[in-house]
This record gives C-alpha cells, structure tokens and sequence, in this order.
C-alpha cells in the first residue's frame, strides 16, 4: 500500500494542465535532495508550491476519512457506516456556510474553523440526544440521533442556498462536493498532527475493536470495557473526521469504499485493516483529486464528484457479489 500511494504520488506529481514528464519529476526531487537546479524556475513552482502540497493534503485527508471509516463500520457493526454517520458532514457544512455567509473567508482558516467548531458542536450534540452522557451507548440510538441532526441540517442549509447570491452559491457548492485547492503548510500540518494522534491511538485499539465486532458480551467477557472503549474511539474518530471535513469539505463514498475494498483483500483483523485501509484510503483520493484536476485542463471539478461517481459502481458490485 505504501508502494501504490508513492508511485500514485510521482504520477500526480507529473500530471496536470501543464505536463511535465515523470523523469523531469524525479530530477526535481533528487535535485531538492542534492540542493542543485536543473529545471526551471517555472517547473519548481508547479512541482513544489502547487501539486506537492495538493498530494499531500489530498493523501492525510482521505487516509483521515477511510480510517474514520473502518472504525466506526466496526464500532456499529453496521458495513454502510461512514464518518459521516454521526451527522459530522452535515454540521461541519452548516458551519462552512455560515462562515461564507459572514464574510469569515477574508480571515486565514475562517472558512475551516467554524466549520470544525459545527462539527464539533454535531458530535456533543449526537451523543446528548442517543444518551451517551447519560449511559451506555447502542448501536440504534446512535445511529438514529445522527440520521435526525443530519436531516436537521440537510433542512437549514437548503434554507440558506435559497437566500444566498450566486457568488457565493458558487463558493457554497464547490465547498459541499469538497475542494482540496486551498491546501497550506499550516492546514496539511494540522491535519497530519490530528491524523497521526487518532492513528496512534486507535492503532492500539485494534485488539479490542476485533473483540467488540464478534459481539458486546464476548468482548466483555474477555476483559473489554465497552462503553469506555466505544464513547472514546468515538470521540477520537469524530474529531479527526472532523478535522479532515473542515478542512477539505465534504467528500463522499470514501470512508465507505476503502475499508470494504481492503477487508476483501486483507481481511477483517483491525490489526492489519486499519494501516492498510489508511494507506489506500490517501492513495485513492490523490488518485481522484488527480482525475478532478486533469478532466477539464485548464478548469478542474471537486474532487467529491469523482468519488461519488466511483462509489456508486462500487455499490453496484457489491450487491452483485452479495446476491451471487
């Protein structure tokens, strides 16, 4: 898997609206290494300030996204789970579009800020309503709060395109089918310090996720405290969705997809799932971000549109496999 997300990333590197040959690519990052200049200037800035950045965000977003994905498909136990279960796309697009409305862009991380605060606000606000506060947390109880607060949500921001201009409409939409273009040092680096803290974390949960996945009462009966277990991998997964959300708008199929994709290859231990799936998980959305970039040179489309145009194929196949 990391030898697919290296090689997809030289191909991304050479690939776009301008070309510029692979063995030009790997010049550039030998001479970056060696501290010599055999490209021009022109081709520097377009390897190194445009698309290395854009791989790189693209890669920790949709690794965020296919981890929260396989975790909350074993928390559930429900193999549509997505990180968006929970109602996180629909609060953390509530926030983006109010800060738009309010002129919030014209700040640095405006725009991504209140959105992670809705989202943020969306995961307080799930648990509240299934009584994760109060007690234990089930299966339907979470599920239903999150399928309630995102219809809530779905409600207020069809209220607001209604009243918005068309510029900001334009801003509105590219945001809500995801935009990875305003990938920075300061967004890749707090997405990767997030990504690489819930990895850890979660990581180290494998073991018991495998339990809880064959059913409560045996995870229970072999010493895995539960509700503990579940309320913060919850938590943890929230937020890391939460901060890939924010920063990159809602991107859709991914969480889903990936995690299937590896189980059928690697199996369902999480000891092995979950770094697998990571790994494919930014490796299939630099893929797709790559496709988004190139299918309307000089123009590009959000990357959200090829994913939901390969999720659903995918889910195509799957109800094949299953009949079959």
């Amino acid at each position: 898997m990391l030898v697919v997300f290296l090689a997809l990333g030289i191909i991304a590197l050479a690939t776009g609206s301008v070309h510029i040959g692979p063995e030009r690519v790997f010049q550039a990052l030998l001479d970056a290494v060696t501290g010599e200049h055999s490209l021009s200037s022109r081709e520097y800035s377009i390897i190194f300030s445009v698309r290395l950045p854009r791989i790189l965000f693209a890669g920790i977003v949709g690794a965020s996204l296919s981890l929260g994905g396989v975790i909350f498909q074993a928390l559930l136990r429900n193999p549509l789970a997505d990180p968006y279960i929970l109602g996180i796309s629909g609060g953390s697009a509530l926030g983006a579009i109010i800060g738009i409305l309010i002129g919030a862009g014209s700040f640095y991380l405006g725009v991504p800020l209140l959105a992670f605060l809705g989202a943020l606000a969306t995961v307080f606000l799930v648990f509240a309503v299934s009584g994760g506060t109060r007690g234990p947390l089930l299966d339907n109880s979470l599920l239903l709060s999150g399928v309630v607060v995102n219809a809530f949500f779905s409600a207020a921001i069809l209220f607001f395109l209604s009243t918005v201009n068309s510029m900001e409409l334009h801003s509105i939409t590219f945001w809500l089918m995801g935009d990875l273009s305003r990938a920075s040092a300061r967004e890749i680096g707090a997405a990767a310090f997030f990504l690489i803290a819930g990895f850890i974390f979660l990581y180290r949960q494998a073991l018991k996720l495998n339990l809880i996945v064959q059913g409560e009462e045996t995870a229970r009966q072999l010493g895995v405290n539960v509700e503990f277990t579940r309320q913060w991998v919850l938590i943890i997964t929230s937020l890391v969705t939460a901060v890939a959300v924010s920063l990159a708008g809602i991107i859709g199929f991914v969480g889903i997809m990936v995690p299937h994709m590896m189980r059928l290859i690697f199996g369902s231990d999480h000891r092995l799932l979950i770094p697998t799936s990571v790994l494919f998980g930014a490796s299939f959305l630099v893929a797709a971000d790559t496709i988004a970039r190139v299918l309307l040179a000089p123009s590009e489309l959000p990357v959200g549109v090829i994913t939901a145009l390969c999720g659903a194929p995918y889910f195509i196949f799957l109800l094949k496999r299953k009949a079959a």
